[in-house]
């Protein structure tokens, strides 16, 4: 068995969206990558309802697919459908390999499983430098406490009267204080 790739783990990453708050990817970008054409994986997944629980697979509603194509416009796996795209979460593309049991479907499944792992572990990454932030700035907030009462005390001194200029004034031009 090769070691050779089938589909760049970046390609795979981009075709990641979220929807209904769940990291999915569509049912035509996974025919692309499975290289079958989208009405046979929907096929086969039909054959196999049981296998695709709502929590596996769902379909979009309209307003989903609509909101999906403008914020993806570099997307042509949906042009001329007539029918809403299935979503698929991480458990349903790994039911997928069960479905579809070609040689670069595994090699596909395996790619996108690494995918999901891979954005899993970016998320916690960020999620925990968040943390270490918001816990520096309860830190330096104490000490810098006295800086941030003399900013405020600048910021709510008021005004200072005009200092009276001092030196020539140019012809016509009227003194800055009256006399």
């Amino acid at each position: 068995m090769s070691t050779k790739r089938p589909v760049a783990n970046e390609r795979i990453l981009r075709l990641i969206v979220l929807a209904r708050g769940q990291k999915v990817i569509l049912d035509g970008d996974i025919a692309a990558l499975y290289g079958v054409a989208t009405k046979a994986l929907v096929q086969a997944v039909k054959r196999n309802a049981t296998r695709f629980p709502s929590d596996f697979m769902f379909r979009l509603t309209k307003r989903e697919a609509s909101n999906l194509r403008s914020q993806i416009v570099t997307s042509s796996s949906w042009g001329g459908r007539r029918t809403l795209p299935y979503a698929f979460t991480e458990q349903g593309v790994a039911m997928l390999s069960s479905v579809l049991r070609s040689r670069r479907a595994v090699r596909v499944n395996l790619e996108i499983m690494r995918a999901f792992v891979q954005l899993r572990r970016l998320l916690s990454e960020q999620h925990e430098l968040a943390r270490k932030i918001d816990a520096l700035e309860e830190k330096y907030d104490e000490q810098f406490q006295v800086v941030f009462d003399a900013i405020r005390g600048l910021i709510k001194a008021p005004p200072r009267e005009p200092k009276r200029r001092i030196g020539y004034l140019s012809a016509g031009a009227r003194p800055a204080i009256a006399e």
